[in-house]
């Protein structure tokens, strides 16, 4: 009769101080294909394991200086041996050690004199479940970065969709006012000389006819001619003034969409944030339950920067509109802050890096979120009020991208020195860099 034993794979480390029974059990899982490796006291063990990974460690209890109870201890408190399976050999069969084993960490115990089959079986299936248990975390591992690229992803779709709807908006809008108020614009210029000429013909009228009809005399009095002449041309400036100001509007519009620009080019960065500052200023102006914002732009001199400027005009957007919220909900439940301020500062530092700097003055956050900022969906606004896209994606666009960095710093609960006083606000602190220096 013939008795065939399936190969068994792994390597297992024998820990025991009887050199009888490490050869025994050498020979008994040699025979069947486990590689077995040798310790004959708890030092020795730890030093092997300093530089081996085994599958299975089998550990004798009574054995000098350390024994099996504290090797155990020491291997379920290391982060690199805690995951290996540890079956107990001992002559005590009292059920207190037993269960002080398995306390400790240990998956089985084999009471000595071990019956070789028991043995094996015991160890067979322990190697079999820890490698299980293995390939479940590695799975597990990878579902969940699977999981995490699918919520960056949809994150990112989202965004851009809304973005480019925005865009697509924002060209449309600047394109339709551009052409009425360039309209306007052109005619103010003869519609001016027009009225000089209609003011120097009354001025000459009078010269001429320094005693008028009293018919005219009484018109003139009931229109305040003094008045008009006086008027107009301060009426004829400020609609240059408007003007312009709406001319300003739609190239901020534009350089904000830059729906024509979206390939990779040199640009300025001062003016793709000058827009986005454009487009918010009327959150930066006082209302009812909040004070002004003040922004002071700290601008360096910097070279033009090689960037998708769409793309780079939505993370400035979506910063500055996340200091605005923070800065409103601050003063609506904190009358007593310092005036509410933005600080933007753009320089080049020593490694050829742009810097790109925006902080606000307002009550800073936790550790605790500050460490999520940039997890997509992450939100600390009401349901409803916002996404927690903003900061996903302008991470992605800024690391990904554009190969740069975008780091947040906050203190919470220190306050800040102005000159010589001590304020009560706390800094919040987006630093972006670029090294795309063309």
């Amino acid at each position: 009769m013939v008795v065939e034993v399936a190969v068994q794979t792994g390597t297992i480390l024998v820990v025991d101080d009887n050199p009888t029974n490490i050869q025994v059990l050498f020979d008994v899982l040699s025979e069947i294909g486990y590689r077995v490796a040798i310790a004959k006291s708890g030092e020795a063990a730890l030093q092997r394991l300093e530089s081996y990974h085994p599958d299975l460690i089998l550990l004798d209890v009574m054995m000098p200086g350390i024994d099996g109870f504290e090797l155990c201890q020491r291997l379920k408190a290391n982060p690199v041996t805690r995951d290996i399976p540890v079956i107990f050999m001992t002559a005590l069969s009292e059920t207190v050690d037993k269960v002080k084993g398995l306390s400790l960490g240990a998956v089985d115990y084999i009471t000595k004199p071990i019956q070789h089959e028991e043995a094996l079986a015991r160890i067979r299936v322990h190697i079999q479940l820890s490698n299980t248990q293995k390939t479940l975390e590695q799975r597990t591992a990878k579902l969940a970065q699977t999981l995490d690229n699918l919520k960056q992803t949809q994150a990112h779709l989202v965004q851009s969709e809304k973005m480019s709807c925005l865009g697509q908006l924002m060209a449309g809008i600047a394109h339709e006012i551009n052409n009425p108020v360039s309209f306007i614009s052109g005619n103010l210029v003869p519609a001016e000389e027009h009225i000089r000429n209609l003011m120097a013909f009354v001025q000459l009228y009078r010269e001429c006819y320094p005693e008028p009809h009293p018919k005219i005399q009484a018109w003139m009095e009931e229109v305040e001619l003094d008045y008009i002449e006086e008027d107009l041309p301060k009426l004829l400036n400020s609609l240059k003034l408007g003007s312009d100001r709406i001319h300003q509007l739609v190239l901020s519009l534009r350089n904000f969409s830059r729906l024509d620009e979206s390939e990779f080019k040199a640009v300025d960065i001062h003016e793709g944030i000058d827009s986005t500052l454009l487009i918010l200023q009327p959150r930066l102006k006082a209302k009812p339950k909040h004070r002004s914002i003040k922004v002071t732009k700290e601008y360096g001199q910097l070279p033009m920067v090689k960037c998708y400027p769409n793309q780079l005009n939505q993370v400035f957007m979506n910063l500055l509109s996340n200091a605005i919220d923070a800065l409103e909900e601050n003063t609506k439940n904190t009358p007593a802050l310092p005036h509410p301020g933005i600080t933007i500062r753009t320089f080049v530092s020593s490694e050829n890096w742009v810097n790109i700097s925006i902080a606000d003055n307002g009550t800073g956050i936790s550790e605790e979120v500050r460490a999520k900022l940039f997890e997509p969906f992450f939100t600390t606004k009401p349901i409803g009020k916002g996404t927690g896209l903003g900061l996903s994606i302008g991470h992605q666009i800024v690391t990904e991208t554009h190969r740069g960095k975008i780091d947040c710093y906050s203190t919470l609960g220190q306050g800040t020195e102005f000159g010589g006083g001590t304020a009560k606000g706390h800094l919040l602190v987006f630093d972006i860099l670029f090294d795309r220096l063309p």
